[in-house]
């Protein structure tokens, strides 16, 4: 057998731990090869199928869990580390935000199979008065169904997946510099989505000791808070016109026309 293999064999629990939890904590790098690759391992033999779902289950709800307290604590700023180090666009909080008004928990059931939604939803789901309980249920729920999805699949296909991976060590380094070459394509793509995105959303700012300045001043102005419904009350903004963005146009004619208008969201 190989020697990539043996390793693989020889240290696949502990990678699959390491590499999920790491993937899980937000840093871009795909988790579904290695997957399906402990999926085919287990049908040999050379990997035990409990072991694995045990240890890919514990990365994934050390992770979920962590964010969900962190989500709790610091729910802003959180959710700007992991938009940042994950490369997803902010944007993706907003659509995270908008399925798990209208589905709730259940939206962790699928959210692991969706790029984006999975790595904001746990802390999200901290802001949605939800309690701890629930999350894990759901949590832990949707975690298993993602995982063994693709274990299995790994574990059905394991002739495919043997021949692909036996293809690729003929390759030898070629094929090591063809999948770096492919993972720093995808960063760079990710990267300049981001770019797109903040370029896209280019317009007039204030910051917080501005809008301080302007409202100690007594200019008349209107403050319109189009954060989600999942926003805490504490977190609210006293004397702001609350109208989510998907009320908008709905609800504009509430937006007086005399003033300054300030757009408050995150």
């Amino acid at each position: 057998m190989n020697d990539t293999i043996q390793f693989v064999a020889r240290h696949g629990y502990v990678l699959l731990f390491c590499w999920l939890l790491a993937e899980q904590a937000a840093l871009p790098i795909p988790s579904i090869p290695l997957l399906l690759v402990s999926g085919a391992l287990t049908r040999t033999g050379q990997l035990k199928l409990s072991s694995v779902l045990m240890c890919a289950f514990a990365a994934c709800l050390i992770a979920d869990n962590a964010w969900f307290q962190v989500g709790r604590r610091y729910s802003g700023q959180a959710l700007r580390f992991i938009c940042a180090v994950s490369l997803e666009p902010d944007s993706c909080v907003r659509r995270t935000e908008n399925v798990l008004v209208k589905y709730g928990l259940r939206t962790l059931l699928i959210s692991k199979f969706i790029p984006g939604l999975s790595v904001v939803a746990a802390p999200l789901a901290s802001g949605s008065n939800a309690s701890f309980s629930r999350f894990l249920l759901f949590d832990s729920l949707g975690a298993l169904i993602w995982i063994a999805s693709y274990v299995f699949a790994g574990y059905l296909f394991s002739d495919q997946v043997e021949l692909a991976i036996g293809y690729a060590l003929r390759m030898g380094s070629g094929f090591v510099v063809i999948i770096l070459g492919a993972f720093a394509v995808w960063i760079a793509w990710k990267f300049l989505q981001r770019r797109r995105f903040v370029k896209s959303v280019n317009v007039a700012r204030i910051s917080a000791a501005e809008l301080l300045a302007t409202l100690n001043a007594g200019e008349d102005v209107t403050i319109v808070d189009v954060r989600s419904n999942l926003i805490r009350d504490s977190d609210l903004i006293p004397g702001a016109l609350r109208i989510p963005t998907e009320d908008l146009a709905t609800r504009h004619e509430e937006i007086p026309r005399d003033r300054e208008i300030i757009l408050f969201c995150t």
